[in-house]
């Protein structure tokens, strides 16, 4: 159990990505703390399912999108389990439509949620990890922050906003023994995936050179490692996690 004793901060963690990044960090050992908008029941569930590993969770109900709520899921999270050591940013939306027709709306909920989102549980934790001189932060980003993908215009802005955003946190923290690194998934077998058609599947399938999308928890195992003392020399990078779809 490499991660007894720390304490993991999770964004978006009652399904798919976040939900199994929360369950393989649980079964390393760590307390998690995680948020959620509406779906209650899912969090009380995952709850259940971590205590089941024999590790502890607490969920609170956050606005990832604003900060003071963000601010005070930090605090209770700390008060809750006595530190903070690791920072998981995971949550984020779609609402994928061409920019000629893309609603206003759908690109602020899009920035807001995916990369200020990203930013506010960053900046609420830390001062923290500035303080304790130790702490792991990994950032959910995309491959489409990375190459781009058509009527994703807004969702990928907020991906590679977020690449930017680790590389330049990284070097900031770095002298404070701070590693912020990010993942980039591809397609991968969640809700949002699980909602394609059968032809579109088999012809993004036919795009990824390993023939398959990938698993959360392939994911999760990512993260995992990012945050373990094996990668205790990785900072400000992005691994991307797409079965060769971006390969050029």
């Amino acid at each position: 159990m490499t991660l007894k004793g720390k304490t993991a901060i999770i964004s978006g963690a009652t399904r798919g990505i976040g939900k199994a990044i929360a369950l393989e960090l649980a079964r390393q050992g760590a307390k998690i703390s995680f948020n959620y908008l509406k779906s209650v029941n899912e969090a009380l569930d995952l709850e259940k399912e971590i205590a089941a590993l024999g590790s502890c969770a607490k969920a609170f109900q956050s606005d990832i999108k604003d900060f003071g709520a963000v601010a005070d899921w930090v605090n209770k999270s700390k008060e809750t389990f006595g530190g903070l050591d690791i920072v998981i940013n995971n949550a984020g939306i779609i609402r994928d439509k061409a920019l000629a027709m893309m609603a206003p709306e759908d690109w602020l909920e899009v920035i807001n949620t995916n990369l200020i989102g990203t930013i506010n549980l960053s900046r609420a934790a830390i001062m923290t990890l500035l303080k304790q001189k130790s702490g792991q932060i990994v950032n959910i980003s995309s491959v489409t922050g990375v190459v781009g993908m058509p009527r994703q215009t807004n969702y990928a802005a907020s991906k590679a906003g977020i690449i930017g955003f680790t590389k330049a946190l990284a070097k900031e923290v770095a002298a404070y023994g701070i590693r912020v690194n990010a993942v980039a998934p591809g397609f991968i077998e969640t809700d949002m995936v699980g909602q394609l058609k059968d032809d579109l599947r088999a012809k993004l399938n036919a795009k990824i050179p390993l023939g398959r999308f990938g698993k959360p928890e392939e994911v999760a195992k990512a993260v995992q490692f990012l945050i373990s003392e094996r990668a205790g020399y990785i900072t400000g990078q992005v691994i991307v996690m797409d079965g060769g779809l971006s390969i050029s």
